[in-house]
């Protein structure tokens, strides 16, 4: 199962990156939404591969602004003509 988590891990690197390209290259302001949203499950991720201690208090923060950077992506490719 670490290898599945490791792949997970990449995937997640590389759905960050695409909304970096997506917001640079295409000038797509919600790809930053989305870069946010993957960055934060790439960090939370590698603590727990790496059995890293860090408080409940920051994960439940750190999930809770990844949920409103995703609605927000979200709703900005809803309104998008």
């Amino acid at each position: 199962m670490k290898i599945l988590h490791m792949f997970s891990i990449l995937l997640e690197v590389a759905v960050f990156v695409l909304g970096i390209m997506l917001a640079t290259v295409k000038k797509r302001v919600y790809g930053w939404g989305f870069a946010l949203t993957f960055a934060i499950y790439v960090f939370y991720d590698l603590v727990n591969f790496l059995n890293l201690n860090v408080s409940q208090s920051i994960t439940y923060l750190l999930f809770f602004v990844s949920t409103l950077s995703a609605l927000w992506a979200l709703w900005r490719v809803y309104k998008q003509k």
